[in-house]
């Protein structure tokens, strides 16, 4: 009811005096001075009641709320220095696992002992197949250590139940109920870790009818809605059809919205002390980035255009991507919401060339004037692009504040000084090789908790010893039958 919670909130939870409650009746701070308080009976209740009232909130923590485990950290300045996380994960979850791994959690990536699949993942380090040089695998598998085990034995459960004990989070993407079924599913886990966080990304989520169906990056972002808005305009490409996005998006959209779902549990952890099950499916992420797309269609029952190089909508919209004079491209899809003060500014651009034509005129200082004549001051914009290099399109747009770009084939982008100067790349040593490599950085700067890799991937089952021997003090001799019983 209004006002209901009053007493209980201003008293109980912020503590003033039941004077100041009631003064705050009389003065109109709680309650309109000429509203009738008569047909709200318990308001003059809480008005006559002088005894102390008490907050218990809307969802009570644990009067004693149990102590999560931590364990030490790889890498002290990361946002995520002390968690120790356990990945069993396949390309659905390695780049969650890497997400933290780079921000200073120790990941641990528990592998079969014949390796991970996307060991076997090319391109391969000088063209040559090996599970230890899959250029894939070491992308998303920096910052981690590797052991190997067996999780269907029994050694191999008991080993993993140990290390859970001492986990802040599990990653994992087996198929739904496969953890059951090994008697390492979060209700067992938890009982000896209430402070556990286990997220399980997998395809379809653990409940609803396609919870058991196989899929692949390409089918998820079909299903998911990616292709649906890739493609080209109908007279670049007329009937073309959708696009089929490459580079494993759909893995890396489950695996983004996993590592969201984690630092909210990680949060909550921090109130109350309790873990917590988190159900991703990689299919709900897909349908979630969409842009604008699924509302369009539910609030206005359109279906949303393909359209090449850029977001589409429910009309045309002028071209984004335009050939200059080098033969390469700039991105510039300045034309749908322009101002009259930034065409100003465009037009005085394209006069120092003298490719202006009549954009400088008093007729394209209003909006109306910009809506009447946008297809002629597309053209205009065009012919300016094909007179002039991409690089100056580029440096001169971002100069003036217009939102433009260059597209740049990947030689370049390694070439970039933007890049360059923001410190982006990351050079990784690779001992074995006796090389170092470049590795893309973090997308964002974090000042205070930075990212950064702190180790090349790890070979297969690198940190047996490290971790089964020094951490869980299992013998040199027990390691030795593990392996021979291919435990490990």
């Amino acid at each position: 009811l209004i006002g209901q919670h009053n007493k209980e909130i201003f008293e109980g939870l912020l503590g003033i005096s039941h004077e100041e409650f009631v003064n705050g009746f009389q003065d109109g701070t709680f309650w309109p001075k000429d509203y009738d308080r008569s047909s709200y009976p318990y308001l003059q209740e809480m008005i006559d009641d002088a005894s102390t009232a008490e907050w218990t909130g809307n969802d009570p923590s644990p009067s004693t709320p149990p102590t999560p485990i931590r364990s030490i950290n790889s890498k002290p300045e990361g946002a995520f220095t002390g968690l120790r996380v356990l990945e069993v994960a396949d390309k659905k979850g390695q780049w969650c696992g890497k997400l933290m791994g780079d921000m200073g959690a120790d990941v641990i990536k528990i592998e079969p002992p014949d390796g991970a699949t996307a060991r076997s993942v090319g391109p391969f380090y000088q063209d040559i197949p090996d599970r230890e040089k899959s250029l894939y695998f070491w992308h998303y598998n920096t910052s981690k250590r590797s052991i190997t085990l067996n999780l269907e034995t029994e050694d191999g459960k008991r080993i993993f139940k140990q290390l859970s004990g001492s986990a802040d989070v599990i990653i994992e993407t087996f198929k739904p109920g496969y953890m059951k079924s090994l008697g390492l599913d979060y209700e067992t886990l938890k009982k000896d870790n209430p402070g556990l966080i286990m997220c399980s990304i997998t395809d379809f989520g653990q409940s609803g009818p396609w919870k058991d169906y196989l899929s692949s990056d390409l089918l998820h972002l079909a299903a998911g809605g990616q292709m649906a808005k890739c493609g080209y305009d109908q007279d670049d490409v007329p009937d073309a059809p959708p696009i089929g996005p490459g580079g494993g998006q759909a893995w890396h959209m489950g695996s983004h919205f996993a590592a969201i779902s984690i630092m909210s549990a990680l949060n909550y952890r921090v109130a109350n002390g309790c873990g917590q099950y988190i159900d991703c499916s990689v299919h709900d992420s897909c349908a979630l980035t969409t842009e604008g797309h699924v509302p369009l269609y539910i609030y206005k029952k359109q279906v949303a255009l393909r359209t090449t190089g850029r977001g589409g909508g429910g009309n045309v919209t002028p071209k984004a991507q335009h050939i200059c004079k080098d033969g390469k491209y700039v991105n510039a899809g300045i034309l749908n919401r322009i101002s009259p003060t930034q065409l100003k500014v465009l037009a005085e651009w394209m006069d120092g060339y003298g490719l202006s034509e009549d954009l400088t005129e008093e007729k394209y200082q209003s909006a109306e004037g910009i809506a009447d004549n946008k297809d002629h001051i597309n053209n205009v914009l065009v012919n300016f692009f094909r007179n002039i290099t991409r690089d100056e399109a580029y440096h001169g747009g971002q100069k003036r504040g217009f939102n433009m770009g260059a597209v740049r084939s990947p030689d370049e982008v390694m070439q970039d000084p933007h890049l360059e100067d923001r410190d982006f790349w990351e050079e990784v040593e690779y001992p074995e090789i006796g090389k170092t490599f470049r590795h893309p950085g973090p997308a964002a700067i974090f000042k205070s908790s930075p990212s950064a890799i702190s180790r090349r991937a790890p070979l297969l089952g690198e940190h047996n010893q490290e971790i089964l021997h020094e951490e869980l003090n299992f013998s040199k001799e027990e390691l030795n039958v593990l392996a021979e019983s291919g435990i490990i």
